[in-house]
């Protein structure tokens, strides 16, 4: 884990309606990184849908190489297991609360058909349903993305409020709706299965320990000094 300066944020950046990035470059262009754009608007989105905000240390500075090689290993896929999932975070210097805790992101977004379908209609080979699915919400789901459909663009709600950052996710879990087999999952630990019931209860106290595990997050990996760039357009590295 990298230390870096921890820069005062000005005042747009704790605005209710955050400055467009266009904005951010012509007021901050050369200084602000386009990986502290990336940090500052996950942040602005926690808080803008109802989670809690907290301060993001800056400085970071933009890689010169993008390869799609390196996720794996590096980001779980929807279709891991609890000591999986574990395992992963631990690599990263996460414990399994903080694994259970940054798991709360699937509150607010969409996903893919294909990242859940096999728990539809092939569950582990078996041309079955996952019978951890509540059956009701697996008919939902199978409306919303039939059998061999090819459509790229279906997507379905992560969770019961997608667009509010609450503690949604934990309550449906424990209702059997995780939508990811790396979602439901967390129920087949005990440890973790308390995490999860203790979570639906307090949502106070998951926003509080997400806010917490995000900051921590983002000391992962950081380029500083003269490592890597600061990005003139985020869409491609400098000439």
């Amino acid at each position: 884990m990298h230390q870096y300066s921890s820069i005062p944020l000005p005042p747009a950046q704790r605005r209710k309606t955050p400055l467009p990035i266009t904005q951010v470059y012509e007021v901050c262009k050369g200084v602000v990184s386009c990986a502290d754009i990336v940090a500052f608007a996950a942040r602005d989105s926690i808080e803008i849908t109802g989670g809690l905000g907290y301060d993001v240390p800056a400085g970071r500075r933009d890689g010169r190489t993008s390869l799609a090689s390196e996720i794996i290993g590096n980001l779980p896929p929807p279709t891991f297991n609890v000591n999986q999932l574990t395992q992963m975070f631990a690599n990263k210097g996460f414990t399994q609360e903080e694994m259970v805790t940054l798991s709360g992101g699937h509150t607010i977004g969409r996903s893919h058909c294909s990242s859940f379908s096999d728990r539809l209609y092939n569950f582990s080979g078996t041309s079955m349903q996952d019978p951890s699915l509540d059956p009701r919400y697996a008919a939902m789901l199978k409306q919303q993305c039939p059998q061999g459909s090819t459509n790229p663009n279906r997507v379905v709600p992560m969770t019961s409020s997608s667009s509010i950052t609450d503690a949604s996710y934990y309550v449906d879990i424990l209702a059997n709706r995780g939508l990811f087999t790396s979602d439901q999952t967390l129920l087949t630990s005990p440890a973790t299965a308390n995490q999860v019931a203790q979570n639906a209860r307090n949502p106070m106290e998951w926003k509080a320990k997400f806010a917490a595990a995000m900051v921590k997050m983002g000391h992962l990996d950081v380029l500083t000094g003269t490592v890597g760039e600061i990005r003139a357009n985020c869409r491609v590295i400098n000439s």
